[in-house]
């Protein structure tokens, strides 16, 4: 059966062709005008070519699995002869807070009243709140250039572990990546074809990390009904044959529905430079993650169990955006976490999300 190739978003039974998003947006919207003229140059059914369109509600569309509707929070307005305008509907903003003391050790069981959430600088009302063990969506994305292949022993040693480790209810992907990405193992929680995924090593090529990284957790938010969402890279360099940018995939990374990412780095002497460091610090503390920049791959299997504790502890903290901004908006969340003495704690969790509803609602 042929290798089912990664290339942006989409996803099929054989290898595809890398594409850029620029390319699909360009074809969207030549299909859409191309149907707009089409629909404009008719008279609408049962009316004559004088009458104007029928006015009416707008059509809704499919909810995020991470974002909870409130029908408590429509509002219905109407205009001056009474008739329907919009109707905003106030969501649900999910949040995954990992809490750490001045020591990075980790924090649990501290109550809701010891947290404060803030977006955009003002103070937002927490609606729910919990911490306790709930499946986990995990994807793993394994650099598979041709520099990693004396590391993959140990890397895919450690993965397994992680793997073996979870809950019977948790889902796993494997998606093994060079110039080229491959998803070798969609979502299961079946130990022997995960380690049959990570036994596809055909290091070759240079490192599309952004775009698998863009891709995967597009296929997360497709393929996960899961609400914990945690994409897990491994690499050891920059990326070298990205279409998508850096900033273009932080973009698409800080989508509300968005996974935490975590990165361990191999990156030897000679790769370790700032602008990598950088770069991947960037794309994990963004999303709530963190990044690890090991200098020996035995090092990998602590790191995994590190963030598999990480995972587990995570505070779920619910909130309704006050903000009233429309269009596409970037919204900068901070949460402040307190111990039972009132010092401050460190929270990881998303730096913001862009919004795309109208009335602010992400």
């Amino acid at each position: 059966m042929a290798r089912s190739s990664v290339s942006f978003v989409k996803f099929g039974p054989v290898p595809m062709q890398p594409h850029s998003l620029a390319q699909d947006s360009t074809i969207a919207k030549t299909v859409l005008f191309l149907s707009l003229t089409l629909l404009l140059s008719l008279p609408a059914l049962g009316q004559s070519p004088s009458q104007g369109p029928p006015t009416g509600p707008p059509v809704s569309t499919p909810q995020s699995p991470s974002i909870a509707p409130d029908d408590k929070g429509s509002q219905d307005v109407q205009g001056d002869a009474g008739q329907f305008v919009f109707k905003k509907k106030v969501e649900e903003v999910i949040l995954h807070a990992v809490v750490v003391d001045q020591q990075n050790d980790l924090v649990s069981n501290l109550p809701q009243t010891e947290f404060r959430v803030f977006e955009d600088g003002k103070p937002q009302e927490i609606t729910s709140f919990h911490q306790e063990k709930v499946p986990v969506a995990l994807g793993i994305l394994i650099d598979n250039s041709g520099s990693m292949r004396p590391k993959r022993e140990g890397v895919n040693r450690a993965a397994l572990n992680l793997a073996r480790s979870s809950d019977p209810q948790d889902e796993i992907f494997i998606v093994n990546f060079g110039e080229e990405s491959y998803l070798d193992q969609d979502f299961t929680n079946d130990v022997s074809k995960l380690q049959a995924a990570l036994g596809k090593i055909e290091t070759r090529g240079s490192t599309a990390l952004y775009d698998t990284i863009v891709a995967s957790a597009a296929h997360m938010k497709q393929g996960a009904g899961l609400q914990k969402r945690i994409l897990l890279v491994v690499t050891d360099g920059e990326d070298n044959a990205s279409q998508e940018s850096l900033d273009e995939a932080l973009q698409q990374l800080q989508k509300k529905d968005s996974p935490v990412v975590y990165m361990i780095a191999l990156l030897n002497p000679a790769r370790r430079t700032s602008s990598a460091i950088r770069a991947l610090q960037a794309i994990s503390q963004n999303t709530g993650g963190t990044a690890y920049f090991p200098t020996d791959v035995r090092e990998v299997d602590s790191i995994t169990r590190n963030i598999a504790s990480a995972i587990r502890s995570q505070y779920v903290i619910g909130y309704k955006s006050s903000s009233n901004a429309t269009g596409h908006v970037y919204h900068a969340i901070q949460v402040d976490a307190y111990d039972s003495s009132h010092r401050k704690l460190r929270v990881r969790t998303r730096t913001g999300y862009y919004s795309d509803s109208v009335g602010g609602a992400p």
